[in-house]
């Protein structure tokens, strides 16, 4: 290829999958949007009657915020597919180059847990496009969920199975993990992939009225969720050893916000359980303890948020690989922190504040949130459109690649 017309992204790493996964999460953040601000009774989630009827009769603000959260979901989950294509073929002619067999013997094989990360969400994604677009779908919603649960299981099996090669290389004999390039969150994703999964098994529980799928749901996702708790903080503690004494990885530097993400998968994963105990198993939830739980979880997010951002302005990064000209496809793992962030304000002023009475809806202090929880979703938006032309567009000159971690 004629180096006058080269992409970034044209030396590619499986890290690109986040692309994916940050379009189809914006989607999420839009749907957010329907989701505690259309009426839907009779079903834990508004569907296409609930928003046209909510259209319908609703007041001119209901109407322009349902607008923009369909144009909103059609836009990023088309960006989400789009780009998931492009990757999954990218990866296969990756696999077949001297670069992936040198990956593979390094701790950067992790990253190709992005893959399975990135399925998983596009199967959230499509799931809401069915919801909002497709008339009727929730007279059939009860033959999709264990079509929903076969195809969780198998992005789970393909997610294990790549944990397993890894650990099991790592793990079967000494020296060939470096432990001085650990010195970031970079070996999260694997947790982050499988908090996902489990996620995605959680929507049943949270949805079917057949108590036999949400028992299956409760279960597996369940055994995803503490795999994910477990992977986390054993990879975490290990790291931060190593940040301490290494300093942290600068082309790495977003994986310091990586917890952000991952706690706002597993909230949601809580929640959904919580929601099919009490429908199915007559187990109960107090508002209050929801609204505490919630604030638990914001809180971590928050202190991850500082650090990462501390360390971050500190090594420049922001300067050279976001408004610079230096490029890391690891970049792209700023935009889930900022969509998770959006999505678990969401939760908190609904679910928790709302929930227990503590905030009147749509007062001022529930706009007040709401605005923060939209500003977030802003600069997810921003920094999408502003990594893609920086990675996808083509240059009269090469651009500084730094490979990633």
């Amino acid at each position: 290829m004629d180096r006058s017309v080269i992409r970034p992204a044209d030396t590619y790493s499986p890290i690109y999958f986040l692309a994916s996964l940050g379009a189809g999460g914006i989607a999420v953040t839009f749907f957010m949007f329907l989701m505690f601000w259309v009426p839907h009774p009779g079903q834990p989630v508004p569907v296409f009657e609930d928003i046209t009827a909510a259209f319908g009769s609703g007041s001119l603000s209901l109407q322009i915020g349902i607008a923009v959260a369909l144009f909103g979901i059609a836009t990023f989950v088309f960006l989400n597919l789009k780009s998931l294509i492009w990757n999954l073929q990218s990866f296969s002619a990756f696999k077949k180059t001297e670069a992936y067999a040198k990956l593979r013997e390094t701790n950067a094989e992790a990253t190709v847990l992005a893959m399975p990360l990135a399925l998983a969400m596009s199967v959230n994604a499509l799931f809401i496009v069915g919801l909002v677009f497709v008339p009727q779908l929730w007279s059939v919603v009860e033959y999709l969920f264990p079509m929903a649960l076969v195809a969780f299981a198998a992005i789970g099996v393909l997610a294990f199975r790549m944990i397993g090669a890894f650990l099991g290389r790592v793990l079967s004999k000494g020296g060939v993990f470096d432990v001085t390039a650990h010195n970031s969150f970079a070996q999260l994703l694997p947790a982050f992939s499988i908090a996902m999964v489990g996620v995605g098994f959680a929507a049943p529980a949270a949805m079917s009225t057949s108590a036999s799928t949400v028992a299956v749901a409760l279960m597996l996702s369940t055994f995803f969720g503490v795999a994910a708790i477990l992977y986390t903080v054993i990879a975490a503690t290990t790291a931060f050893a190593s940040m301490l004494q290494h300093g942290t990885a600068r082309e790495s530097g977003p994986t310091l916000m990586i917890i952000v993400p991952i706690v706002t998968v597993l909230g949601i994963l809580f929640l959904r359980q919580s929601h099919g105990l009490h429908v199915a198993f007559d187990a109960h939830t107090q508002a209050g303890d929801t609204m505490i739980f919630l604030a638990r979880l914001l809180s971590v997010q928050v202190v991850f948020l500082l650090l990462g951002a501390v360390v971050m302005m500190r090594q420049g990064y922001f300067t050279d690989f976001v408004m610079g000209a230096k490029t890391s496809p690891g970049s792209y793992a700023l935009v889930c922190p900022a969509v998770a962030l959006s999505v678990m304000l969401h939760f908190f002023v609904n679910k928790g504040l709302v929930g227990a009475g503590a905030i009147e809806k749509f007062g001022i202090a529930y706009w007040g949130v709401t605005g923060i929880a939209i500003a977030a979703q802003i600069v997810a938006i921003a920094l999408v459109l502003r990594l893609n032309r920086q990675h996808f567009t083509r240059r009269a000159a090469p651009a500084a690649a730094v490979p990633a971690e």
